[in-house]
């Protein structure tokens, strides 16, 4: 099994490369001309893009061929006293150039909207919000010019008093959007409410792509045994994945791999939080059982050491494979493991 690895938004290699600079709405508010304010937001913000373009560049350097990009690339773009304005009127071409540099390349990327937009609410105005704040999302990789591959990948939400409730509720209320959210969205399980049978089911109804977080599920993993995720549920979610080929009209596994995230526990008394780095032998032990029946998979690091931890890892593999065990490196950002027999 092919395997590429990815991190999230920002590089530690770089220096003054942050995808986040932003501006808070008090500071907006104190300026006295609106519109220079305006002008100012959409500079930002394409330091913002600039900075998102040398990280992809890095990548492609690197071998790296999996990004995920900082969900704050326009500063205020979905707050309410801003709804008249459109920055991508004026930053079109500067997205255009990043989504082009990410196809030429063959550099998968997405997006990972924050916590709060949540499909599961019962609140008719955060569920608004939510609305909104994928919108944002899809707009920025239509701007790009990426096709519905690049997703935006989100939770079921919170229980709300009522776990089965607010699963349907999702599913009915993700289920309610058009073509243009849904078939941008993939649904992870999390690591405190919603298992990985829970996720995988309301992925299934939704007729949506499912990511694994095989962290969260080691913390969160419900009645799910451990020879249950490999042999019964990781075959359904890969058949997620195959669906979305077949729609999106994909003929093999590697034009649109199954795609995972991994970290290691902070510590032991923060088993939730995300370490700086992330542990070889337990991800691999993961991907040999995942390699039985998957040809191709896309790894997400969510690491504290964004690309450190990548770089770590690859060199821990390579660790690995001089003694013999079941991975080869290919290069600095991809790695054949063999299947566990």
């Amino acid at each position: 099994m092919i395997v590429r690895f990815g991190f999230v938004a920002m590089s530690l290699q770089l220096t003054n490369a942050s995808p986040s600079k932003t501006m808070t709405f008090a500071n907006f508010s104190k300026l006295d001309d609106r519109e220079a304010g305006i002008r100012k937001l959409e500079r930002i913000a394409e330091e913002n893009l600039n900075n998102s373009l040398r990280i992809l560049k890095l990548c492609h350097a690197s071998g790296i061929r999996m990004y995920r990009f900082s969900s704050k690339l326009i500063p205020l773009a979905t707050h309410e006293q801003l709804a008249d304005w459109d920055p991508f009127a004026e930053l079109g071409e500067k997205f255009r150039e990043v989504g082009s540099y990410a196809k030429e390349h063959g550099i998968r990327v997405s997006f990972h909207p924050d916590h709060f937009c949540v499909f599961s609410t019962p609140r008719p105005e955060v569920l608004a919000k939510s609305e909104l704040d994928l919108l944002n999302h899809i707009r920025m990789l239509e701007a790009m010019g990426l096709d519905e591959a690049a997703k935006c990948n989100i939770h079921i939400g919170g229980a709300y008093g009522d776990k089965a409730v607010a699963g349907e509720r999702f599913v009915r209320q993700f289920g309610a959007l058009s073509s243009r959210f849904k078939n941008r969205v993939t649904l992870e399980n999390d690591d405190k409410t919603f298992t990985v049978l829970e996720t995988l089911e309301a992925a299934e109804r939704a007729g949506i792509p499912m990511v694994l977080d095989i962290h969260h599920h080691a913390v969160n993993p419900g009645d799910t045994a451990e020879n249950e995720l490999y042999e019964q549920l990781w075959p359904r979610i890969s058949l997620t994945w195959q669906k979305e080929r077949e729609r999106l009209g994909y003929a093999q596994e590697r034009q649109l791999p199954p795609k995972i995230h991994a970290s290691s526990p902070k510590s032991d008394t923060d088993p939730r939080g995300h370490a700086d780095f992330v542990e070889a032998e337990p991800l691999v032990r993961f991907l040999r059982h995942a390699a039985r029946t998957t040809e191709h998979l896309d790894c997400m690091l969510e690491a504290k050491s964004k690309d450190e931890a990548l770089l770590k890892l690859i060199e821990d593999l390579r660790l690995l494979e001089a003694k013999g065990e079941a991975v080869k490196v290919l290069d600095g950002g991809s790695v054949e493991v063999f299947p566990q027999v």
